[in-house]
């Protein structure tokens, strides 16, 4: 009987001392297995309050993200806190890459935009001083005149609703009666009554009467035509930058923000704090993630080649600064045709207004304060000799600012769709093996990698991407309206030459050159062969030199005018040199 008891003695004692050899080995296992390295890792990324770290893991957490077997250093406040910190720590990452875009696009809308107001003031001052210095009678009634005509300008160039046609035909309007009192019939403006009276009826019959000529229609259209590509070159800079306001601070849905803590931060559960994800599993989950601002590719990228014809547009043939240095040229010959036309337009201004001024002192042409003979064929201003091209010193830094602005937006065009790659490259994965995949580690990653866009997620095996961002949509369809609107208002957009073929560093002829025509870097005469500087650091645009200097060492010097006031001196060249010269300067200290 002991016999027969004593093997299930036996039996059963084997069977306990088996099961708290198992347990007691579970138990060094679980003491040996420290959160102390999570504990580290939580704290060093501040994902959030550390006491909601365990000193050692459990064995019964009920989690919602990161489940797996056995023990884990992880708690349901925990994978609240890594909600929180991924959503953060993603949101930063997509602006460190979006910063450089962002501040080229603001940087150069600031330059552009104090490179136009330099151009207004100075053309302001241009012909102020023509009122002053050849038209004394006039200047002190005019002068607030002028002063309209710019300030309005600098709205439209600013996307202000102003009509530049609109402003020139005032500024004449407002000018007439002042020509016809001070210039053609002097000695009337005394006369309170008929001078209020005459200067309604001047001011509603200019362009009837037509006393300036062709001058006003002119100038109106040169002025409209020049500004209106830097006007809309700014609103799309401001548009830019609305769209990348709008990607940086892009909402993130449920499913997104699971797919990064699980990529992320369920590593961590078990201990492993230093396994970095798969390079397919990290695009699969970013390309989910940003499924929607991959959508803005496409319009994205017309907006880009829009900015580069706009800027083309603006400075490539420097048609904004012949038009406003052609503004003092313009207003002289329309005052000179005023003057010798005096008697005719007397005579109308009598029949239309119906008060009469008296008879001139001689029905001869009154004689102008400039001479026709002053304003010769060879002192003609630039935007009436378009074949002349402008003085060495007055080559525009407008051009200097769309080379750089163009060669480092070719970087860029491609941005949004190339984001999530960005996202997953450098030390934020592993390319090679032993890499997390969402659920443990692996030699390599063996789900599918989808594409981008939000077609492309339906065989998303990290992400499920339920619908559009809302906010995200609203910006690619008003990025679509404005190429679209900017197409329509400039339909030649298209037609003109392409950076590429401009100013790329690829020349015609077996030339070599860093710039186009357009810069000043070719010599101007018959074809002698000319030298070109090349850039000095690679892909990099050609800047300014050394000290401010042009690139072309024998700089020309501006033309002599006859004409007092008429087209610049080299004394108010240099100064125009230097104020471009300065703004160029402002802009490098704002990008570097």
């Amino acid at each position: 009987m002991s016999r027969g008891i004593c093997p299930r003695v036996n039996s059963c004692g084997s069977f306990w001392i088996l099961s708290a050899v198992i347990f007691a080995a579970h138990l060094i296992d679980v003491d040996a297995y420290s959160c102390h390295e999570v504990k580290t890792a939580f704290q060093l990324r501040q994902v959030g309050p550390l006491h909601r770290v365990p000193e050692t893991p459990g064995t019964d957490v009920d989690l919602m993200i990161c489940k797996h077997q056995g023990p884990s250093c992880c708690t349901r406040k925990m994978e609240e806190s890594y909600q929180l910190a991924v959503k953060r720590e993603t949101l930063q990452n997509i602006q460190s890459y979006s910063y450089e875009l962002e501040h080229l696009i603001s940087g150069h809308s600031d330059a552009f935009q104090d490179m136009f107001q330099y151009l207004l003031s100075f053309s302001q001052g241009h012909l102020s001083s023509l009122l002053e210095g050849t038209y004394p009678s006039l200047s002190r009634h005019a002068l607030p005149h002028v002063n309209q005509l710019f300030a309005s300008l600098s709205l439209y160039l600013r996307g202000a609703n102003v009509s530049v046609e609109a402003s020139v035909h005032q500024f004449f309007n407002n000018l007439f009666p002042l020509v016809y009192t001070r210039l053609i019939n002097p000695g009337i403006e005394g006369n309170m009554m008929v001078g209020i009276e005459m200067g309604d009826c001047l001011r509603m019959i200019r362009q009837d009467v037509n006393p300036f000529g062709s001058h006003p229609a002119v100038m109106a259209q040169e002025m409209a035509e020049a500004l209106g590509a830097g006007r809309q070159l700014g609103l799309a800079l401001e548009e830019g930058l609305e769209v990348m306001n709008a990607t940086e601070h892009v909402s993130m849905s449920k499913e997104c923000v699971k797919g990064l803590v699980k990529m992320v931060y369920c590593s961590h559960c078990r201990g492993l704090t230093l396994i970095k994800p798969c390079v397919g599993y990290c695009l699969n989950v970013m390309r989910g993630c940003l499924a929607s601002v991959s959508e803005l590719d496409q319009p994205w990228r017309r907006y880009t080649s829009l900015l580069e014809q706009l800027t083309h547009a603006m400075a490539g043939h420097h048609s904004l600064e012949l038009a406003l240095l052609g503004v003092r040229d313009h207003v002289n010959e329309a005052l000179l045709y005023a003057q010798l036309h005096g008697p005719l337009i007397t005579a109308t201004v009598d029949k239309v207004c119906g008060l009469s001024t008296g008879a001139p002192t001689s029905m001869q042409p009154t004689s102008p304060e400039v001479t026709t003979s002053s304003v010769t064929s060879t002192s003609l201003p630039p935007s009436a000799a378009p074949s002349q091209s402008l003085p060495e010193q007055w080559q525009s830094q407008l051009a200097h600012l769309r080379r750089e602005f163009l060669m480092y937006l070719q970087r860029y065009k491609s941005f949004f769709a190339a984001l999530p790659e960005m996202l997953c490259e450098g030390d934020n994965v592993v390319d090679d093996s032993t890499c997390w995949s969402g659920e443990d580690v692996v030699e390599s990653y063996t789900g599918r990698v989808v594409g981008n866009g939000l077609h492309a997620q339906r065989q998303n095996p990290e992400v499920k991407v339920r619908s559009p961002n809302p906010t995200l949509a609203e910006v690619k369809e008003r990025l679509e309206l404005f190429n679209q609107e900017t197409q329509e208002k400039f339909p030649k957009l298209g037609q003109m030459e392409a950076w590429d073929e401009l100013g790329s560093g690829e020349t015609e002829e077996g030339s070599t050159t860093d710039c186009d025509d357009e810069d000043g870097c070719q010599a101007s005469g018959d074809g002698q062969e000319h030298t070109s500087h090349t850039a000095s650091s690679g892909g990099k645009p050609l800047g300014r030199q050394p000290g401010g200097e042009s690139p072309r060492e024998n700089p020309s010097k501006p033309p002599s005018v006859k004409v007092i006031g008429g087209s610049a001196t080299s004394s108010w060249a240099q100064l125009w040199s230097l104020a471009l010269l300065f703004a160029a300067l402002c802009l490098q200290w704002t990008l570097f």
